[in-house]
């Protein structure tokens, strides 16, 4: 597998189209976060297929406009910084990635800051020449408020965490296999650290 996913172009076409579906898809992630901040709904909605499941018995476009108008009224003010994005295709049409966030939201009811970092996990497909989200799955490091300094998983499920965050680092696969091989071998080594390098 290549370090942009399992499908592999091989024509120059479409090897082409691979390096556009990567600016597309790079600015579809960032315009998701321009359209959270200046509440441009229509555009959030529009990031997402004419189908769009909403929750667990909802459809369509219409109602993620609802779901995220709901949602953006319980903060008054929100700066979302989009960084890192790995973007990895399945075939031509259809990609999977992950999107590093920085925000910032100012509570309504309180006029406090939150400060936070978080990742998407993303799906995306083509529909009609247009990438557009498939699935948007949020984990979270931390959101605390703004004076504050994070520890691991402050703010993680305290009760405004409406979209049902998962806590980072937990969610990697990887994360929990890498510490139960580390306490394994510390185990069997008699808790001897292990030194090395990485890279040369």
């Amino acid at each position: 597998m290549s370090r942009l996913g399992p499908w592999k172009p091989t024509t120059v076409e479409e090897r082409l189209d691979r390096f556009e579906s990567i600016a597309e898809l790079r600015q579809l992630v960032v315009r998701y976060a321009l359209a959270i901040d200046s509440r441009d709904i229509d555009t959030l909605a529009g990031l997402f297929p004419a189908d769009v499941r909403v929750g667990r018995d909802q459809r369509g476009r219409d109602a993620m406009h609802r779901w995220f108008t709901l949602l953006f009224r319980t903060f008054r003010t929100s700066i979302h910084f989009v960084g890192n994005h790995i973007i990895d295709f399945d075939d031509a049409d259809h990609a999977h990635g992950i999107v590093y966030c920085h925000d910032e939201l100012e509570r309504v009811e309180s006029g406090q800051w939150e400060t936070g970092m978080l990742q998407y996990w993303d799906t995306y497909v083509r529909t009609d020449g247009e990438w557009l989200f498939e699935r948007r799955k949020f984990h979270r490091w931390y959101i605390v408020d703004a004076l504050s300094r994070p520890s691991h998983s402050a703010g993680v499920g305290a009760g405004h965490d409406q979209l049902g965050t998962s806590l980072l680092p937990d969610a990697f696969p990887t994360w929990s296999r890498f510490w139960a091989a580390a306490e394994a071998e510390a185990a069997n080594a008699g808790g001897a650290e292990t030194q090395g390098e990485v890279g040369r």
